[in-house]
Parts: C-alpha cells; structure tokens; sequence
C-alpha cells in the first residue's frame, strides 16, 4: 500500500507522468555530455560519452532517490503518524522500495542503449563473473541511501535548516564520486582518498562490470558494505530515538 502511495504520488498531477522514468537520466546525460563531455573535456576512459555518463547516473540516481526522499519521513508523513500506530520503518523502506523499481526501469533503458552501441556501433562488452556482484552493487546503494535519509529525517524535525543543506550537500557528495570523471584521472593520492568515500567503489564497479572499464575491488566493495551498514544501524537507531518524541517537536 505505501510502495503504491509513494509511486502515485511521485508524479502525481504530471503531464508526462511515468515517462519522467525516462526523461530524467536521459536529459541528465544528454546535459553531461555537453558540459563535461565537449565543453569540459573530461576524460571518459576512453568509453562513448552517453554510456559513461548513464551508467553511473542510473545507479547513483537510486542512492540519491533513497536518500532525499527518506530524509523527508516525518515532516511528509506528520499526519499519519501522529493518528495511526504502525511500525513506523514501513514509511521510509517503502520509499526505497518504490525508487527500487524506478532504477530497475532505468536500469533497462541503460541496456538497451548499450545493447543499441554493441549491435550498431561495434562497441564490446565483456561479461565475466563480476557481472554477479550487480545485486550486491544495488543492495549497498539501498543501503547507504536508507541510513542517511533516516538519519538526517530524524535531524531535521529538529534542526530544519539541514533541509537546505541537503540538495546542496547531495551535489558536492556527487562530484566528490567519479561519474562525471574516471577514477584512474585522478592522482594515485586522491584516489585513495576517494575510495573511502562508500558510493565510489560502487560506482567505479558497475561501470567496469557494463562496460569493461573502472575499478573493480572485493575487498573496497566489501568496505562499502560494512560502512553502509554501520551507517544504516545507526540510522535505525536515531530514527526509532525519534519517532517517541517527534509530534512534540514539529
């Protein structure tokens, strides 16, 4: 019932409706390609531009998804909550649920415009075993996306000015992952830097996976998973902290 409210609400009173499903990553890449593509001139590792840029928008649009729209759990669903008792998680895993099936569409355009590269425009892909870490990759992005939003929706009944950090900070933790840029552009220092940062050996993961170039690392794959838990427990915690007092804060 929440997975079908959070999905008919998402563009509700739209003209175009579902077909944002679409709209959204591609007008992202056709925008990145231009800016970073051909006015910045930012490496691509060699790949076509549009398959660089979307392979990493597709998996990093379900983390930002996640994480915006749970960061918004209490203030959106103050009504609710404060006439019915239920467990109150349902609200936020529906969110992830709902932008779970939101990828997996725009996952499938990113297939088909990679199939479309490898039957018209002689490009290769390589599968190998990694291709079944793919569920893994998805689940820790669920993961990361769920603890943050859960963390910073039970900060923000409180301090609500974090609400207008949030998009801003979204945006520097983008640039802070390589999807607009390769990891391997950078220098080897920054590159360990950034690795600590858990989106990048995602990131980095799924585009060699799809498209035979990036990083690919267990051991940095599992550090991002231990982190996204760690992140997710403590998320939980504060959130279920918050939901006894919340209704005498807003």
């Amino acid at each position: 019932m929440f997975v079908k409210k959070e999905i008919a609400v998402q563009y509700k009173q739209t003209v175009l409706g579902p077909l944002w499903y679409f709209i959204q990553p591609i007008f992202t890449t056709i925008i990145f390609v231009f800016v970073f593509g051909n006015i910045a001139k930012i490496s691509t590792d060699g790949l076509p531009q549009p398959l660089f840029y979307m392979c990493g928008i597709v998996i990093w649009n379900f983390f930002a998804d996640c994480f915006i729209k749970t960061s918004d759990t209490f203030t959106q669903n103050s009504n609710l909550f404060g006439k019915v008792y239920f467990p109150r998680l349902i609200s936020p895993l529906s969110v992830v649920i709902s932008n779970l099936i939101k990828f997996f569409i725009q996952f499938g355009l990113f297939i088909i415009i990679l199939i479309y590269y490898s039957t018209q425009l002689n490009f290769t892909i390589k599968i190998t075993y990694s291709i079944l870490f793919v569920p893994f990759l998805i689940l820790i992005m669920g993961i990361l996306g769920l603890g943050f939003g859960l963390i910073f929706s039970s900060l923000t009944t409180k301090y609500k000015d974090l609400k207008f950090l949030l998009q801003f900070g979204i945006q520097l933790l983008m640039y802070a992952t390589p999807i607009i840029y390769p990891l391997k552009s950078v220098s080897k220092k920054m590159q360990e830097i950034l690795l600590y940062n858990p989106i990048t050996s995602v990131i980095e993961a799924f585009k060699y996976i799809f498209l035979g170039e990036g990083y690919f690392s267990v051991p940095w794959v599992l550090y991002s998973f231990f982190i996204a838990l760690l992140i997710l427990m403590f998320g939980v915690l504060i959130f279920n902290k918050t939901e006894q007092t919340f209704m005498d804060i807003i």
